[in-house]
């Protein structure tokens, strides 16, 4: 099996506070090290209830302090939310406090709605110079340049490795362009995950930090002892994305017993469009599916969310894909 990794969205499950989610994501990051996932990664969301990882470089300090080898970063830094020298400030002190574990990957989205986009002072046109960004964030991440008049302390000299997220075919060409790993958001957009691949593994130019291209695939898994469990896990995620589609987000729901009765068939066939890419049921069930998945995609690692309201649920969860990883 390839490498696991986990993103964690921090959800606030119904009832719960932002605080008790920070404390769960704690938790599970301490699991998933020692059952041996090689990255945990947070993303950054604004204005949104359900979802506690606004300051996402504030909650990677927070996990990288409570963990002890796991690597841990973002998936991902909205770049043009940020001007590059906050950002590699900010990842340089990370990196500082717990070098060599602090991974930076970076989106162009605003990662929330445009009212938020707004009351964050951000400019629409900014993500027009996601590239541009990039290139900063790499020199000010470099060597200090004689005669360099702006510097990120820290930052300079530490080299954190960047990755380009994306869900269309622009971020794989930025990651080709760069040499920089590039990881697909399929777990929520998978409808141009194959051609994003080819595109990035066909233009992909080596660079200083990484000679040839890896490609790593998000997906949702769902795992407990038995498929018909797990399928009912699996209802709260169902509910969620049915909610956004409906512009009524909120926390995450419990588990129901018939989603059938809570989507419209319209509702349903746009949702599991979306969840394409989720694999739900028993861990030999998972087994089979992903391995079938991974040889199709040729995913060189997968970067698993796991929304699942009960968090012994999701814990069992994510230990049953540790097992999966060394079958």
């Amino acid at each position: 099996m390839i490498p696991l990794s986990v993103l964690d969205l921090v959800p606030v499950r119904r009832g719960d506070t932002p605080g008790d989610a920070l404390r769960n994501t704690l938790d599970l990051a301490r699991h998933a090290e020692d059952w041996g996932f090689q990255r945990y990664w947070m993303a950054e969301h604004h204005n949104m209830t359900g979802i506690a990882s606004a300051a996402t470089s504030v909650v990677i300090g927070y996990v990288a302090a409570g963990t002890r080898t796991i690597r841990v970063g973002s998936g991902g830094i909205m770049l043009p939310n940020h001007s590059p020298l906050v950002i590699a400030e900010q990842f340089g002190t990370l990196e500082s406090l717990y070098p060599g574990r602090i991974d930076l990957g970076l989106g162009r989205a605003p990662g929330t709605d445009q009212v938020t986009m707004r009351a964050m002072r951000r400019d629409p046109r900014s993500a027009e110079r996601f590239p541009e960004d990039v290139m900063e964030l790499q020199a000010l991440f470099g060597p200090v340049k004689q005669g360099q008049a702006i510097r990120a302390v820290p930052g300079a000299g530490l080299e954190v490795p960047l990755w380009i997220l994306g869900s269309s075919l622009f971020g794989a060409q930025v990651a080709a362009h760069f040499g920089l790993p590039y990881a697909f958001a399929s777990h929520f957009a998978p409808d141009a995950l194959m051609q994003a691949i080819d595109v990035y593994r066909e233009h992909f130019r080596p660079s200083a930090q990484s000679q040839r291209p890896h490609a790593m695939v998000g997906v949702n898994v769902v795992i407990a002892d038995t498929d018909d469990e797990a399928r009912r896990l699996f209802t709260s995620l169902q509910q969620r994305f049915t909610d956004m589609m409906r512009n009524a987000r909120g926390q995450l729901p419990p588990p129901i017993d018939d989603i059938e009765q809570y989507w419209t068939p319209a509702e349903k066939a746009q949702v599991m469009r979306m969840l394409t890419c989720s694999f739900v049921g028993s861990r030999d069930t998972v087994k089979r599916e992903l391995d079938g998945f991974i040889e199709e995609t040729g995913a060189d690692e997968l970067m698993v969310s796991g929304a699942i309201f009960d968090h012994d649920a999701r814990l069992r969860s994510y230990e049953l894909l540790g097992e999966i990883a060394h079958l």
